[in-house]
C-alpha cells in the first residue's frame, strides 16, 4: 500500500472534502482516505498510482496535486460517528436553506435567496454522501448528476433574476431580516465545520485561519455586507450584487459534481 498526499488549494468547503469522497469512493484500488482541512491535503491509502488517483481528482476542479508519497495516516475515523456527523451537517444545512429561502422571498433580497441555495447545495452533498454508502457506483453517479443539474438550473434561474432586478426599478430588501439570518446561517457553518472535524481529529478546537477561509463563511459574510451597503445607500444594488456573486459560486459548485459524476 502507498499513501500519497495531495494539495488541493480550493477545498475550503466541508462539503467538498465529501465531493472528493464520492468521487474516490467507489475505487477497489483505495483503501483508505484522510483529509486535513487545515492545509488543504487529502491523504490517500492506495494500491495503484498516485497518477491514477490525479486523473480522478482533476475533473473536480480543485486544483488537486499529488505533493509525495511519504505521508502518515492517522487512526481510522469510525463510520458510525462520521455518518452521524454527516446527519448533523445535513439537518443544519437544510434546515438554513428552507429558512433563509422563505426569509429572503419575503424580505426580497437576492442575497438570501443565493445564500439559502449556496446551504441547500451543500445539504445535496452531504445527503449524496449519506445515500452513496453502499451503493453501486452507477447510482451514485446518477445521483450526483440529477443533484448536479438542479442546482446549476435553480442558480441559473437566480442570476437572471438578478439581472432582472437590475435593470427594473425594485423595491429595498429588508436589511435587518438579511443581516439576522446570515449571522444565524454563519454560526450553523461554523457548527458544522467544529462537528465535522471533531469526528476526524477527535477535538473540538479549529484554527482560525481554516474558519475564517471556509467559503461558506464568506458567503455568509458577503451578505450581511451586502445588508449594510443597503442600508448606506439607500438601494438594491449592494444585495443585488452579493446575490449574483453568490449564485454564480453555486453554479461553479455545480459544475463540480456534474464533473464528479463523469
Amino acid at each position: 500500500m502507498t499513501v500519497s498526499r495531495f494539495h488541493v488549494p480550493a477545498m475550503d468547503c466541508a462539503a467538498e472534502e465529501q465531493l472528493i469522497r464520492m468521487a474516490l469512493d467507489d475505487r477497489d484500488d483505495i483503501a483508505r482516505i484522510e483529509f486535513d482541512s487545515q492545509h488543504r491535503d487529502v491523504l490517500i491509502e492506495h494500491r495503484s498510482t498516485a497518477h491514477a488517483i490525479g486523473e480522478v481528482l482533476q475533473p473536480l476542479g480543485l486544483g488537486a496535486r499529488h505533493v509525495d508519497d511519504t505521508s502518515h495516516m492517522n487512526e481510522e475515523t469510525d463510520p458510525t460517528r462520521e455518518r452521524r456527523a454527516l446527519i448533523i451537517a445535513l439537518v443544519i444545512n437544510a434546515g438554513f436553506f428552507v429558512g433563509e429561502l422563505t426569509v429572503g422571498l419575503i424580505s426580497r433580497s437576492m442575497g438570501l435567496v443565493a445564500d439559502a441555495l449556496d446551504m441547500g447545495a451543500d445539504a445535496s452533498v452531504y445527503a449524496l454522501s449519506l445515500a452513496a454508502v453502499g451503493t453501486a457506483a452507477a447510482r451514485k453517479k446518477r445521483l450526483a448528476r440529477v443533484s448536479g443539474y438542479v442546482q446549476l438550473g435553480l442558480a441559473t434561474v437566480g442570476l437572471v433574476e438578478v439581472i432582472r432586478r437590475f435593470v427594473i426599478d425594485t423595491e429595498l430588501p429588508d436589511p435587518t431580516s438579511m443581516i439576522v439570518l446570515s449571522a444565524l446561517a454563519l454560526a450553523g457553518n461554523v457548527v458544522t465545520l467544529v462537528v465535522l472535524n471533531q469526528v476526524r481529529s477527535g477535538e473540538v478546537h479549529l484554527q482560525a485561519s481554516w474558519i475564517f477561509t471556509a467559503n461558506d463563511i464568506k458567503v455568509n459574510a458577503l451578505v450581511i455586507a451586502a445588508a449594510i451597503g443597503v442600508i448606506i445607500f439607500d438601494s438594491p444594488i449592494p444585495d443585488l450584487i452579493a446575490g449574483g456573486f453568490i449564485f454564480a459560486v453555486v453554479a461553479n459548485g455545480a459544475r463540480r459534481i456534474l464533473g464528479m459524476s463523469r
